[in-house]
C-alpha cells in the first residue's frame, strides 16, 4: 500500500469507542478506548449530567464542591473534514486573527475533547444538575473533575487581544 496513505492516522468512532488505526510498518500509535460515563440531558429548563448506573459510586462527595469540570465529546462535530481544520478565526469572527485550534477553544480540532467549568446545583443518585453547559442534549460525558481553587488558580494570566472583544 502507498506509504502516503498513512501520513494522517484517522480516528474511528465506533459504538462509543475510539480506536486509532496505524500502518504496522509505521511507528506504533497508541490506541485509546474511551467509554462515555453518561450524557448531557436538557429537560424542562434544567441541565443534567446523567451517568450510567455503574458510575454512581464515583459521585460520592461531589456535592461538597461548588463547581465541576465536565470533560465531554464534541460528537456533533465529528467528521474527517472538521478534524482536519487546524486554524480558525476565533468565535467564527473573521475580524479575529487566524489562530491555531490549540491556541483557542474552537469546537473543531483533531480530538474532539471539550472542557466546561460548571456550577453544581445538585447531585442526586446518578444525576448531577449543573447551572449550564455549552454542550447539546445527548452529548457524551467522558469524565468529571471537581474544581479546586488552590490547584486550578493561576496568579498571572496572559491572553491575546482578541479575547477582550466580547
Amino acid at each position: 500500500m502507498n506509504r502516503s496513505f498513512f501520513t494522517l492516522v484517522p480516528l474511528v468512532l465506533v459504538f462509543s469507542q475510539i480506536a486509532f488505526i496505524a500502518d504496522a510498518a509505521e511507528q506504533q500509535v497508541p490506541t485509546f478506548t474511551m467509554q462515555p460515563i453518561g450524557q448531557v440531558q436538557r429537560t424542562e429548563g434544567r441541565t443534567l449530567l446523567v451517568l450510567d448506573e455503574k458510575y454512581q459510586p464515583g459521585l460520592l462527595g461531589l456535592d461538597g464542591w461548588s463547581h465541576v469540570q465536565v470533560i465531554w465529546w464534541f460528537d456533533k462535530n465529528d467528521t474527517p473534514q472538521r478534524r482536519s481544520i487546524l486554524q480558525v478565526h476565533p468565535r467564527g469572527d473573521a475580524s479575529n486573527p487566524l489562530t491555531g485550534v490549540f491556541a483557542c477553544r474552537a469546537p473543531v480540532r483533531p480530538n474532539l475533547i471539550a472542557l466546561t467549568l460548571c456550577k453544581l446545583v445538585s447531585v442526586e443518585g446518578r444525576v448531577i444538575e449543573v447551572e449550564s453547559i455549552d454542550a447539546f442534549d445527548g452529548t457524551p460525558v467522558l469524565d468529571l473533575k471537581p474544581f479546586a481553587p488552590g490547584l486550578d488558580l493561576v496568579q498571572e494570566v496572559r491572553v491575546p487581544d482578541w479575547t477582550r472583544n466580547r
